[in-house]
This record gives structure tokens, sequence and C-alpha cells, in this order.
């Protein structure tokens, strides 16, 4: 099947990764639904004159309704899908001891809950036709623990169960699902971390092996890959971390700085 016979529907599609992503599947033929809480407009525009067919869309993917018309608007303008990429996401930067239960609710409703009421209705279409791949934007977060995340990291440990159970369930109906587990990503969502004080880039790229911040175009990358049966159709229920080594490197900080 040619790519540009493919449809890709992305969510949190409207800046950071989840555009990356949008505009590298444009690139290589997609057709494309791009999702998030404020339609993006501008996206589908400049993906228009790029030459890709795509269509935006308002939801927010932890409302089951909303998320249902996702699915008949998609179904009613393609009449397929192929891959889901569930990017959409929040980040909560708090102790554990301090943070509110709505808060905590609001979180893994948007990073768990929004991907697994996704999977449900465009799975359901991928299952009828015996063939496509989800791509679950995960982080290095669910592999590991990172203070004062625990409403993040539990969505996104959650995730990373989701994507291999999913796996287990659908792989032998023809649908793959797979995560990608991206390291520190420069984004408008760490320029919100960073502005709070939290941490300086220094403190990533001191703790990266390969001493910088993962770009978007680095996950784009493992996404498109993934999503591709011809790159990668015998991959099935992985958690792909993207992060330059951080999940690998157990050494303690003069060693690792010693070492570049």
């Amino acid at each position: 099947m040619a790519e540009n016979d493919r449809v890709a529907v992305v969510t949190g599609a409207a800046q950071g990764i989840g555009r990356r992503v949008a505009e590298v599947l444009a690139d290589r033929g997609y057709r494309l639904a791009l999702v998030d809480l404020r339609q993006p407009v501008e996206l589908a525009s400049a993906l228009r004159a790029r030459g890709a067919d795509a269509l935006p869309l308002r939801a927010d993917v932890a409302a089951p309704d909303q998320v249902a018309a996702l699915g008949g608007a998609v179904g009613e303008r393609f009449a397929r899908v192929d891959v889901l990429v569930n990017n959409a996401g929040i980040a909560l930067i708090r102790p554990a001891e301090d943070t509110a239960l709505d808060a905590w609710r609001r979180v893994l409703d948007v990073n768990l809950t929004g991907p697994f009421l996704l999977s449900q209705v465009f799975g359901r279409a991928m299952l009828a036709a015996g063939r496509g791949s989800i791509v679950n934007v995960a982080s290095i977060a669910g592999l590991r623990g990172i203070a004062d995340r625990a409403a993040y990291n539990a969505s996104k440990h959650g995730l990373v169960g989701l994507t291999r159970t999913l796996a287990a369930e659908w792989g032998g109906r023809g649908v793959r699902v797979n995560a990608v587990c991206p390291g520190w990503v420069k984004t408008e969502m760490d320029d919100a971390a960073q502005s709070s004080g939290t941490y300086v880039d220094a403190d990533i790229t001191g703790q990266n092996p390969m001493g910088r911040f993962a770009t978007t175009d680095d996950i784009a990358a493992a996404v498109a890959f993934l999503a591709d049966p011809s790159q990668s159709g015998f991959i099935n229920g992985v958690a792909l971390p993207v992060d330059g080594g951080w999940t690998a490197d157990a050494s303690w900080t003069s060693l690792r700085l010693a070492k570049r």
C-alpha cells in the first residue's frame, strides 16, 4: 500500500512533538486528521500548502463523547484510518504530598484515559480492516521515577502498560501497538517547565550521555518508523526510548562527564 493511501490521526498536533510528527507524516504522503484542544487550523493550512490532505479537528481526548465524534468525523472524511499517534499530554510538576486530587485526575485522564478511548475508537476500525499501527507517545518518565511528577510518571507508566496489553490483544489481528519514550525535548512544554525554576538546561545535558536535549525531529522519526509496516512490520509492544541513552546510563555525574 502506498503511503499516500494511508490516513494518520495525530493528537496534540498544534505544537511541539505532535506538530513535527504531523509534518513528517505529511511529507511521507499520509493524509492527516490533526487533533488538539484548539483546532489546529494554521497547521492544516501549512500542510495543505505543501500538498498534504489535512483535516483540523478540535477535541478533548479525555471526553468520551468528543472522542466518539472525532471517530465519526475521521470516518466520514477519510473512510479509513491506518495510524493513530496518541501524542496529546499534559505535565504536572508538584511534590506528591501537594498534588491535589483533581489535578492528579486531569493528568491521568488526558495522558492515559485519552489514549485508551482513542485506541478503542480507532482500534475497532483497524481491527475490522485487519491492519493498523498505534504509536503512543509515552516518556522516559514511564520507565523511571522522576521526583515531583507523581501524576505524570504514573500516567506514562500506565501508557506503557496499555501499549503492551493492546499489543498482546491485537497483534494477531493485524494491529501493532508500540510506544516511543522521549527524553527531555526542547518544546513549549519544556519552556513552561523551566519557567517555574525547577531545572535548567545544564541539568538535562549533564545527565544525558549524548549531552543534549532531544529534538522534535528525533521523536518524529521514531514515530514514523513505528507507524510504517514496511519498516517495522514485526515490531509490536515495544517501549522505545528516544533519550540519547538516559535510561541506559547508571553512571554518577562526574563519571558520565569524564567520558565526553
